[in-house]
């Protein structure tokens, strides 16, 4: 999930300057806001994150057709999110275990 919402992040900013559309600092704020949120709700299946992806272009105004530009480059980027998703995922279960053990 950690993966997906930067990368949701990043994405939008990048098609925002495509277009040349300045989102401002509420749009920035909403668009942290809604890839978190959808990113929570994320499948865990390869490619589900352009989908959302497109949830959160619509709420922040930018054209969903903005996805074209990376879709190329999303299989890459879906492998990184997943190595980034699994190294959060055991950095935490490493942390939490030895607490598990005293209770």
């Amino acid at each position: 999930m950690d993966g997906t919402a930067i990368m949701q992040g990043v994405a939008t900013v990048f098609i925002a300057q495509a277009y040349n559309i300045d989102i401002g600092l509420g749009g920035y704020l909403m668009v942290i806001l809604t890839a978190t949120m959808a990113s929570i709700g994320t499948a865990g299946v390869p490619g589900v994150g352009l989908i959302t992806l497109a949830l959160v272009l619509s709420q922040v105004g930018l054209p969903v057709e903005g996805i074209a530009l990376i879709i190329g480059v999303d299989r890459l980027l879906d492998m990184s999110r997943t190595v980034v998703n699994v190294v959060g995922d055991a950095t935490i279960a490493s942390i939490v275990r030895p607490f598990g053990r005293r209770f």
